[in-house]
């Protein structure tokens, strides 16, 4: 239950960041990126003697914090958002798949499917309700980034617990390295811009909340709970984040998020249902 409550505190967060990215969008991405993990690894800092992890732990996280942001800018970038981001939430179908291949002790059970199943129903209903009509939608090669988004979150995600086990209070290190990684990215990539106090407000919201504060309790809840029933209540992340969006920029709640509700939160009872010894992190 703990690691429950851990996870839905970082969905919470994550529902934000949609919203908070519209009002940052003339902010080239890397830029938002890099500064934002950069602030959310701010509140760690006073914990660095807890940043002493082997090159191998260090490499993990920041492959899964930077990689993932950059595979999915390239397929915002290079495919239909709404599309490309309706890919990238398979990573917690994948985590529930993936974990009895990564984690020992560790076996699919015909629930977590199902719910994975329907939760990722949910997410395409929400997501592609919300969609614009007059958007157009076809094969790009965007989608291939956007699915390696979703590999690297979900793996790195499983991985963690089989590393040696390290503080949450890493995770401070893991965003500080990829955020000046994406900043170095933004240098050579990107245009320069200019923030104002408003931007630099929201940036610290967004860096605390979404990019800081949401990673530190989902790896609270890796390490203390079921990896699979967690994948299947990521799915509460899109249809919150949907549902967020539809109401900041003021076009209402529509019969499709009430689909998705029913879809998700179905999958998500089913999928927490099974209880199991669960395999520790060593």
């Amino acid at each position: 239950m703990q690691a429950n409550l851990l996870a839905l505190g970082a969905i919470a967060l994550w529902a934000g960041l949609a919203a908070l990215g519209t009002q940052l969008a003339h902010i080239p991405p890397f830029l938002l990126t890099g500064l934002a993990l950069v602030i959310g690894s701010v509140p760690a800092w006073p914990l660095v003697r807890h940043w002493r992890v082997p090159a191998s732990t260090l490499a993990l996280g920041v492959c899964g914090l930077f990689g993932y942001h950059f595979l999915l800018f390239i397929a915002l970038r290079s495919a239909p958002a709404v599309e490309a981001n309706l890919v990238n939430y398979l990573w917690p179908l994948l985590i529930v798949v993936l974990a009895p291949v990564l984690l020992p002790g560790m076996h699919l059970r015909g629930t977590h499917v199902v719910g994975a199943l329907l939760g990722f129903a949910g997410a395409a209903v929400a997501i592609l309700g919300a969609r614009d009509a007059n958007s157009a939608a076809g094969w790009s090669w965007g989608y291939l980034p956007a699915l390696g988004a979703a590999v690297m979150w979900s793996t790195y995600s499983l991985l963690t617990r089989r590393v040696a086990a390290f503080p949450t209070a890493a995770i401070g290190l893991f965003g500080l390295v990829s955020g000046l990684l994406s900043l170095a990215c933004h240098v050579a990539l990107e245009p320069a811009a200019q923030l104002g106090t408003r931007d630099w407000l929201l940036l610290t919201v967004m860096g605390l909340g979404p990019l800081g504060a949401a990673f530190f309790l989902w790896d609270a809840a890796l390490k203390r709970g079921d990896p699979r029933q967690l994948g299947v209540l990521s799915y509460i992340t899109p249809l919150a984040s949907t549902a967020l969006l539809l109401a900041v920029t003021g076009r209402g709640v529509s019969a499709s998020i009430g689909l998705a509700t029913a879809l998700i939160v179905g999958g998500a009872v089913l999928g927490t249902r099974q209880r199991e010894p669960v395999t520790t992190a060593a």
